[in-house]
């Protein structure tokens, strides 16, 4: 499963949540039939009945809320959507989940260190990379530094611009 998405809010007396969808294409969740949220009992069905649009997030109707009150319960909840529900990704994109963990790796073979995470700054991504001994190192995701992304052995290689390392 994947993280795609956060409710943040209730929206209105009937149950809707204000959700900001963590996925490039918001509109998605409209071929999304239903998601997870995490319980202390186990995984939770929310099953999508209806989606609207305000600003950049969506406005969600889940079938199992029936009002403001229930929705307050799901407040600041991540939900989770099973892989296969997006769909296949274009070339050249990949999930965040595959990318944690990868070896950052330089052009000359040198470790760098592991993906800790992935932040989107609107114009590019960056790796945020955990290495030994010293603090995280903040990689822009562009062509010009990243090379080649090998989800399947979990090996990202990169070519270090000048200075960037002493940020």
């Amino acid at each position: 499963m994947l993280e795609a998405g956060k409710i943040v809010n209730t929206h209105g007396l009937r149950g809707e949540v204000k959700l900001i969808a963590w996925t490039d294409y918001p509109e998605d969740f409209e071929d999304i039939e239903y998601v997870y949220v995490k319980r202390k009992t186990g995984n939770e069905i929310l099953h999508i009945s209806s989606i609207k649009y305000q600003k950049n997030n969506l406005i969600v109707k889940f079938s199992e809320i029936k009002d403001i009150n229930e929705a307050e319960k799901y407040k600041n909840q991540i939900v989770y959507v099973e892989r296969d529900m997006l769909g296949e990704l274009p070339e050249g994109v990949h999930y965040i989940a595959d990318l944690i963990g990868s070896k950052i790796v330089a052009l000359d073979g040198d470790e760098i260190g592991i993906v800790a995470d992935v932040f989107n700054t609107g114009a590019n991504d960056i790796y945020d990379v955990k290495r030994e001994g010293k603090k995280n190192l903040l990689i822009p995701v562009i062509d010009d530094v990243v090379k080649n992304i090998d989800v399947e052995n979990k090996i990202i290689t990169v070519e270090m611009m000048e200075g960037l390392d002493e940020l």
